[in-house]
């Protein structure tokens, strides 16, 4: 099983450990700051089965730091895509143009990089799908929870990953979401440390739990949860150009 998502911090040697004991061997690592995207490489090439995803959260697009590293980075081989990247109206930690501008220039790289683009979006569906309408390859929309992004997702072919809040008693909607994703374009994650799933909710996330969230979107799709987790992992290795 792969977690597509999630942000590990220090060497994170205990909770990958626990992660490979869960059936969990593949994880990447979300970098959302330059200086969080050195550390998410340093990770990867200590840990085999990590990789990492390099970006800047809309969060810090008031001091997004120097991309030109960012772009030099990328060229890493365990650099798999860019992201996270996105738009977040519903926190504005950081002025609107100046997350517009950012995102624009986010994707610019990965278009530039050829690598693939992990799009935060939160109360911000419009500009969103505005800005990824240029943007000619692959998109992953992580920690899906915007029902009103569907159609376009399905129409446009973005990959759509579900996060542990697809299991809370409340997230029927999702659910139902779920159940409408083909087979070739689902996702799997944690975003780890946040959103831990049902089963475990209340304590902070990590890469094993991404176990509870494939078994409530098997339940939801009314698939075997071998046999999505087979589809996920084929998904992941096409969307981010991973090794079998």
């Amino acid at each position: 099983m792969i977690d597509t998502h999630a942000h590990l911090g220090g060497d994170a040697s205990d909770v990958l450990e626990r992660a490979a004991a869960a059936g969990v061997t593949r994880v990447i690592a979300v970098a959302t700051t330059v200086s969080g995207a050195r550390e998410a490489l340093a990770l990867a090439d200590r840990h085999d089965g990590v990789y990492a995803c390099l970006g800047v959260h809309p969060h810090e697009a008031g001091d997004p730091g120097d991309l030109t590293e960012l772009r030099a980075l990328l060229a890493h081989p365990k650099a798999v895509a860019v992201g996270e990247t996105g738009l977040d109206y519903f926190r504005d930690y950081a002025p609107r143009d100046a997350q517009r501008r950012l995102f624009d220039s986010l994707l610019g790289v990965a278009a530039d990089a050829g690598k693939p683009v992990v799009v935060h979006t939160r109360a911000a569906d419009e500009d969103t799908l505005d800005a990824l309408s240029g943007f000619a390859g692959t998109v992953v929309l992580h920690c899906f929870s915007s029902t009103e992004l569907l159609p376009a997702a399905l129409e446009r072919g973005y990959y759509v990953s579900f996060a542990g809040n697809v299991t809370y008693p409340k997230a029927t909607d999702l659910r139902t979401v779920a159940a409408r994703i083909p087979g070739d374009r689902i996702l799997a994650e944690t975003d780890t440390p946040y959103l831990a799933p049902q089963p475990v909710r209340g304590r902070p996330n990590e890469p094993a739990n991404v176990v509870h969230t494939l078994a409530t979107l098997a339940q939801a799709r009314g698939e075997e949860a071998a046999a999505l987790e087979t589809a996920i992992e084929r998904n992941a290795e096409t969307a981010f150009r991973l090794s079998a």
